[in-house]
């Protein structure tokens, strides 16, 4: 797919007057890339579900949390970034640059608003590459074909998938795409994902109701899974430790509360 063009599995039109996830969840951390129609869906989701601004924060901080990581302690030096959002405060690649300034980092997103901020603010370090790929979720080859123009293949990669497969609704279809991208990378490769649950020992029983509003009354449509579902993403890979928990306590310094979101790091061997 080229750029400017409907990605598959979705419209990539700009429209102000749907909420979109992208927008709503830059509201809930406290950004202002959004509209006055995601705000109204944000303030309603959070009515309905108040942990939901405490999700989104703790996401960003295990993205950090984990890009720290496998720089450091992996050596990685690139990273698959599918799903980007809008970018804020400490993004992949300023992470992964701090660590080591020739990282080299490719984003993948298919949101308008996202594309227009990412190649406006998404500029990284001389020594390493910053690349942006407005390709969809739901087709991996394509995400894996273009990747390959700025990252090495032959090299390991660490492929973030934070909060990206609960937009890929059909649960076979998610565990293909995992599949199809981590067939892709070596041997060392790390897969990072976060994914929204509704296991009631995460406190995730309200994600169902303000799922089910958000799907009538925003885009894209998304679906919450259980712990046991989320791990199998994993299958064939090793789980490093403290293996898949809430995202919030992955790595955390102090002791948080957890959140209905499972986060998870793990190898491929």
């Amino acid at each position: 797919m080229s750029d400017g063009h409907t990605p598959s599995g979705g419209s990539a039109k700009l429209n102000t007057g749907v909420a979109h996830n992208a927008r709503v969840w830059n509201y809930w951390i406290g950004g202002k890339d959004n509209y006055e129609v995601d705000q109204q869906v944000g303030e309603h989701v959070a009515g309905m579900f108040p942990i939901i601004r405490d999700i989104a924060r703790a996401d960003r901080a295990f993205l950090g949390r984990a890009v720290r990581f496998v720089a450091e302690e992996r050596g990685i030096r690139q990273f698959l970034d599918i799903g980007t959002g809008l970018p804020t405060a400490e993004n992949t690649h300023e992470i992964a640059q701090r660590v080591a300034p020739d990282s080299r980092i490719v984003y993948v997103d298919n949101d308008p608003i996202v594309l227009v901020h990412a190649r406006t603010l998404l500029t990284g370090t001389h020594e390493g590459v910053t690349a942006y790929i407005d390709a969809d979720v739901h087709d991996p080859d394509a995400i894996v074909e273009r990747a390959a123009q700025t990252l090495d293949f032959g090299k390991p990669v660490a492929v973030m998938m934070l909060g990206i497969l609960n937009f890929v609704l059909d649960y076979d279809k998610a565990r293909t795409i995992v599949d199809r991208v981590l067939a892709a990378v070596p041997s060392g490769s790390l897969l990072v994902l976060t994914h929204p649950t509704f296991d009631s020992e995460l406190g995730g029983e309200g994600q169902i109701p303000a799922m089910e509003f958000w799907n009538e009354n925003a885009t894209p449509p998304i679906t919450a899974r259980s712990g046991t579902d989320i791990a199998a993403f994993f299958d064939g890979l090793e789980l490093l430790e403290p293996g898949m928990v809430s995202c919030s306590q992955w790595h955390a310094s102090d002791s948080p509360a957890p959140v209905p979101q499972y986060g998870a790091v793990a190898v491929k061997p």
